[in-house]
């Protein structure tokens, strides 16, 4: 396992979000399903090999708990965002990301469309 830190540099955040770092078909499909919570300061960061919305659309089958979902470009661009529901069957971006960051819901209001994010491999 990859870990990750995910740094706002638009609005830093006091302290970088830790996440598991998935590029794998694998790693991406499984994702955060079946974990019973998600504490405050976990998350994980879904790597896609190409640039898209499609290619970045998530689903919410088997959650059962809320997150916030960042969705940043090549350039690393916040390109979109989302507070997404347990059961929801597809949240698709707005424009094309390669990354999508899936972490608790308090980190939604840290995040801004056109943020410039940093992210760190471990």
């Amino acid at each position: 396992m990859r870990l990750a830190l995910i740094q706002n540099l638009t609005q830093p955040l006091a302290n970088p979000i830790r996440v598991r770092f998935c590029s794998s078909y694998w790693e991406r499909l499984w994702g955060l399903m079946f974990r019973p919570h998600l504490a405050p300061d976990e998350g994980i960061l879904l790597a896609e090999p190409h640039e898209g919305r499609l290619e970045t659309a998530i689903h919410m089958l088997f959650m059962r708990f809320d997150i916030a979902v960042i969705w940043i470009n090549r350039a690393r661009r916040v390109v979109d965002l989302c507070h997404a529901h347990p059961w929801a069957l597809l949240y698709v971006p707005r424009q094309p990301a390669s990354y999508v960051l899936e972490t608790h819901p308090d980190y939604l209001t840290c995040f801004r469309v056109n943020d410039e994010v940093e992210i760190t491999l471990l």
